[in-house]
């Protein structure tokens, strides 16, 4: 097993080359061990390289609720009547402080994320 860090593109294209050669390999060998390595190595690497920004809140809203198999009128009770749910689902009002602490308790999500701002469509 020779495993090295990555540190350029190359290397991370070798390493996602070698990962999918031994992906399959059965549990407990060594080349189950290097898959597993390759594997930290190579999310690390992406995370560095290819960072996948945090939706902002009403996306994140939208898929919990995808997530759950919830429709807008589930959320009437967490938002304030049928009209709000629309208004904030689709960008037209913004999220109040006990919205938000109702959202996070709901829809499991953090209030870190529903309070970063987001744009209204007007």
């Amino acid at each position: 097993m020779e495993v090295k860090l990555i540190r350029t593109e190359s290397d991370y294209q070798k390493a996602l080359e070698r990962l999918e050669m031994i992906f399959d390999a059965k549990i407990g060998t060594q080349e189950s061990d290097e898959a597993d390595v390759l594997g930290l190595l190579i999310d690390e690497y992406e995370k560095k390289h290819y960072p996948i920004d945090a939706p902002d809140p009403i996306e994140a809203i939208k898929i919990r609720m995808e997530e759950m198999h919830l429709k807008q009128v589930d959320l009437i009770k967490e938002i304030g009547g049928k009209s709000r749910v629309s208004e904030i689902l689709n960008r037209r009002r913004k999220l109040t402080v006990d919205m938000i602490r109702n959202l996070t308790t709901r829809l499991n999500l953090s209030a870190g994320l529903l309070i970063k701002d987001y744009q209204l469509i007007k």
